[in-house]
């Protein structure tokens, strides 16, 4: 099975059967011994009734007691070699489900991390959940095709062999009946697939919606948009069972016929076989025999048949997924260095020029023109920004995200132990991080982080964002372990703790999208004055229209319509700038939009 930190390699995305093709190309040895143990395992289920026949043609019927013992005992052991085959078929081939269930989980995230900022602009949340959810298990269970499946083909094979000793006419009848089955379950098998496709699309949408109505339910109640959004649920979830109705419908055709065919074909055999005995073209115990060979042969059958509807699932399952990796990320054409030295960072379209080294201060009346100019300062938008000057759209995009980090107000906090969450000791530091306080040009520390370093980087971060109370109220401090989302914390803790990662990566230009916008006044000018500290020599570029946070910053940025309308000094533009005044002051009467 894949090992967790194994190279899951590289997948084949011309197409669904091409993706189960390839994963089972990744672990063929697997795949052939459960073919050969699935095989042998339904060959020896048609070998009992030959067994049968010899025990009552040779043994029973003549009453030679030696020979009956001889045959029954032969039967005990073959079944008894039987049960020991089919434990360790079902083994092997619960480690291929395994196996291509994590591959394809390993080969998602992967893409998904390699995606990175990318991701959000080219598929929802929801495809992405439903894919890991649903997708994944549907594709690992239709590999059933590989050892039950095969052998499920060469028992029938071997019925019909054994067969044709007893009568041509009806090994005959078993040769042809099956193909017969799939003939009449094969436009089912079509339908199926677009049933289940529509299925999985919907079902990719509500669960957008409900990450969407999750995320934001404290904003809907208070918003009063609680009942809408819940309209909309309720409508989606009524498209999407009666989706799920149409896929039910078609399924339990398929499961229906593939009971009742085969055993109204079984019973064909059957009387076929009873009428030639009593013609005496048989013999009793090649009758007993033909029954056997009909009672064998319903294994066969029927993982045929659950291997058609599991591989009509699991190409649609896999389409999904192989769509999902020929997803590509925005090309990276750069080839040019960055700026060797601490350089501006200018942004043509607003007007914005961030110098090096300072705390600036982005302040307008709409929160979202700042977060704009921060994504093409960050290079997460497409723009004609520039470092230097160098534009960011000619330097690797790598070494952007080495050097310039966006700390969103919302991003991502993983569950886990809290230093885990806050950074990892494991990764090399960056480039200056001596303390918080380095200035840019500084020496990086060679190898890796210790623990003791990695724990006074730790230290300092979580002082510069205030948090210290936060670990204090943690039963096992920095230890702890941290719910999803940091669910278990209250919003201005997850704030500090978001803040207190940004500043432990110590990146060379840090730029906060409101990183105190859920605090109260006490600890938010904690926080303003401590990362003024922390961030000395750095640039540093803040989004916030809090008075505390802009009397700390060296420079202000006034934004009106995403333009720069005004810089300076916190005091001097309250001086100069009555729109300024009223912004900062909360006056409505008076601010420039």
């Amino acid at each position: 099975m894949i090992d967790a930190y194994e190279d899951p390699g590289a997948p084949d995305r011309r197409g669904g059967w091409r993706y189960l093709a390839w994963l089972v190309a990744r672990q063929w040895p697997r795949c052939l011994a459960g073919a050969v143990l699935a095989s042998t395992w339904m060959v020896l289920l048609a070998a009992t009734p030959y067994l049968m026949a010899r025990a009552v043609d040779q043994g029973l019927e003549p009453g030679d007691m030696g020979a009956l013992a001889g045959w029954t005992g032969a039967l005990a052991g073959v079944g008894a070699l039987n049960a020991w085959l089919g434990l360790m078929r079902h083994r092997v081939m619960t480690r291929v489900r395994m196996d291509a269930n994590f591959r394809t989980v390993k080969v998602v995230v992967g893409h998904a991390t390699r995606l990175g900022a990318a991701l959000r602009g080219q598929v929802g949340a929801g495809e992405v959940v439903t894919i890991g959810v649903g997708d994944v298990q549907t594709i690992s269970t239709s590999l059933t095709a590989v050892g039950p499946g095969f052998g499920a083909v060469v028992a029938y094979a071997a019925v019909g062999g054994l067969m044709l000793s007893v009568s041509t006419r009806l090994a005959l009848v078993v040769l042809i009946g099956v193909p017969v089955l799939g003939v009449l379950l094969g436009p089912l098998m079509g339908r199926l697939q677009g049933r289940e496709t529509e299925y999985r699309k919907g079902q990719a949408v509500l669960t957008a919606r409900i990450g969407d109505l999750a995320g934001g339910l404290r904003v809907l109640n208070g918003l009063g948009g609680k009942g809408l959004v819940a309209d909309a649920f309720r409508r989606d979830s009524e498209r999407l069972r009666e989706r799920g109705y149409r896929v039910g419908a078609v399924t339990s055709w398929i499961q229906a016929l593939g009971v009742g065919l085969p055993v109204l074909f079984l019973a064909l055999v059957t009387w076929l076989g009873a009428r030639q005995a009593v013609q005496g073209h048989i013999s009793v115990g090649e009758l007993v025999s033909v029954y056997g060979y009909v009672v064998a042969l319903g294994w066969p059958v029927s993982f045929l048949i659950e291997m058609g509807h599991q591989l009509s699932r699991g190409v649609v399952a896999a389409r999904r997924v192989v769509a999902f990796l020929r997803l590509e990320p925005e090309p990276d054409t750069g080839t040019r260095d960055a700026p060797a030295e601490p350089s501006a960072l200018h942004d043509p379209a607003s007007g914005v020029r961030v110098l090096p080294g300072r705390l600036t201060a982005l302040a307008g009346a709409r929160p979202a023109d700042a977060a704009e100019i921060i994504d093409r300062l960050g290079r997460y938008t497409a723009s004609e920004a520039t470092w230097g000057d160098v534009p960011l759209s000619d330097i690797p995009l790598p070494r952007i995200r080495d050097s310039i980090l966006v700390a969103e107000a919302e991003a991502d906090l993983f569950a886990g132990v809290l230093r885990d969450v806050v950074g990892d000791q494991d990764t090399p530091p960056p480039r200056g991080a001596g303390n918080c306080a380095t200035s840019h040009d500084a020496p990086a520390p060679a190898g890796r982080h210790t623990g003791a370093v990695f724990d006074a980087h730790l230290t300092q971060a979580i002082h510069a964002a205030a948090a210290e109370d936060i670990i204090r109220a943690l039963p096992d401090g920095v230890d702890a372990q941290v719910a999803a989302q940091a669910g278990d914390l209250s919003g201005g803790q997850r704030q500090r703790i978001r803040l207190a990662r940004a500043l432990l990566t110590a990146p060379e230009v840090l730029l906060a999208v409101e990183p105190t916008s859920a605090l109260d006044a006490h600890t938010e000018a904690t926080v303003a004055a401590r990362l003024r500290d922390a961030r000395a020599g750095r640039t540093t570029v803040v989004a916030s229209t809090s008075p505390l946070m802009l009397d700390r910053a060296d420079t202000v940025v006034f934004l009106v319509d995403g333009k720069v309308a005004a810089t300076g000094a916190h005091r001097d533009l309250l001086d100069a700038e009555p729109g300024y005044r009223a912004l900062v002051t909360r006056d409505d009467d008076e601010v420039v939009r």
